[in-house]
């Protein structure tokens, strides 16, 4: 029987946001870590590159010594208003 040493974790959570890219699929950002982007081709593949890109992320902050940081709270709410064009006439 082996022995396992019992590894210490800690687990985070992070808002991400899921956008329709125009060649199918989805592209995936976390508005708590700048400049965090993958993709997927489907939903499922985009959640499992989104933890993927985090964990990597993370565990290039904590290589650095730099902190983690903290969810950002973000308010999505969508917002109506009509924006007139001017277009030279033909």
């Amino acid at each position: 029987m082996q022995w396992r040493e019992k590894v210490e974790t800690k687990e985070y959570s992070y808002t991400v946001l899921f956008e329709p890219a125009e060649e199918g699929g989805y592209v995936v950002t976390c508005p708590a870590l700048p400049g965090l982007v993958t993709e997927g081709d489907t939903l499922e593949e985009a959640r499992a590159m989104a933890r993927d890109a985090i964990r990597a992320y993370l565990e290039s902050l904590r290589k650095d010594a730099l902190p983690i940081p903290f969810d950002k709270e973000i308010q999505l709410q969508p917002v109506k208003e009509k924006i007139k064009v001017a277009l030279e006439a033909a």
